[in-house]
Order: C-alpha cells, then structure tokens, then sequence
C-alpha cells in the first residue's frame, strides 16, 4: 500500500488559490483529484489554483460546475472539473457520463467526491477541505497509490 497524506493551512481564498496552483504544477495527463468538504469550504478556489497551475489563462475562467455538472478548460493539458452536488445516485453519476471523465486522458477534478468513492480510480488523489476558522481552511492530500503519493511528495516539500 502507498498510503501517504500531508496537511496544509490556509489563511484566506488567495492561499487556498496558491495552493492548488502549486499542486496543479506537479499533476499531469491523466491524474484525478477527489475534492471533498462542505459547502464554502473552497472546492471551487482550490480548484481554480489547480487549473492555473495546469495552465489555464485565468482563475477568472473557473466556475462552479454545479448547474452544468462539467466544465472543461484548457491548459497545458485539458481540464475536466466535475461538480457531483446535484446527483442523488450512483445511476445519476453514471448516466451523466461523469465516470468516463477520468479517463479522457486529461486531469479530471470532482468535487463533493465522497459522495460515490467506490466510483473513483485508485489513483484519485483525494484532498478534504474543512473549515478552520472563518477564513482558514484546513487541507489534508491523501493518497493510497503509487502516482497519487508521488505527488504529494512533491508538493509537500
């Protein structure tokens, strides 16, 4: 087992944006990122740091994927960000396609992940976003595959 974890603290939306922007540095074509924590806890800002750091022009470009369930953004590779808020089954989930897009060969990134693990890819690196104070957040990475905590060790330095 390659179970490797590592947490962070951020004091404000920029810090959570910088964040996500040096692990979106380190991932390459075919990574998937679980993103789990309540609502406001920053899925979307995290999110927004990972696509610029995949090379997405601007954070401005990331939005919320709740209403439209993919949005997809160009960068260095192409971006599938997922939103699973809106479904109430795993038959949902499957017939929205969402499963097919962590493997089209881009880096797909799910928020409200927990909601179906059993449905992620072992490779998933899964980050949970829970609140710390009214502007902190607390960011633990968790990985339990090789590529997963390679990454982590490469952001975790």
């Amino acid at each position: 087992m390659h179970e490797k974890s590592a947490r962070f603290r951020t004091n404000s939306p920029e810090e959570t944006i910088a964040l996500g922007k040096a692990l979106g540095m380190r991932l390459k074509q075919g990574d998937v990122i679980g993103l789990i924590g309540e609502l406001g806890t920053g899925k979307t800002w995290f999110t927004k740091g990972l696509a610029v750091g995949l090379g997405v022009k601007s954070e401005e470009l990331v939005t919320s994927p709740s209403f439209t369930l993919v949005n997809v953004y160009e960068g260095r590779v192409v971006v599938y960000h997922m939103d699973a808020y809106r479904l109430n089954s795993v038959s949902e989930f499957l017939a929205a396609g969402l499963e097919e897009y962590f493997f089209m060969g881009g880096v797909a990134i799910l928020e409200w992940a927990d909601r179906w693990p059993e449905l992620l890819p072992p490779h998933c690196l899964r980050i949970e976003l829970t609140f710390a104070g009214q502007s902190s957040r607390e960011i633990l990475l968790k990985a339990n595959h090789p590529r997963s905590a390679e990454i982590i060790e490469s952001v975790a330095v």
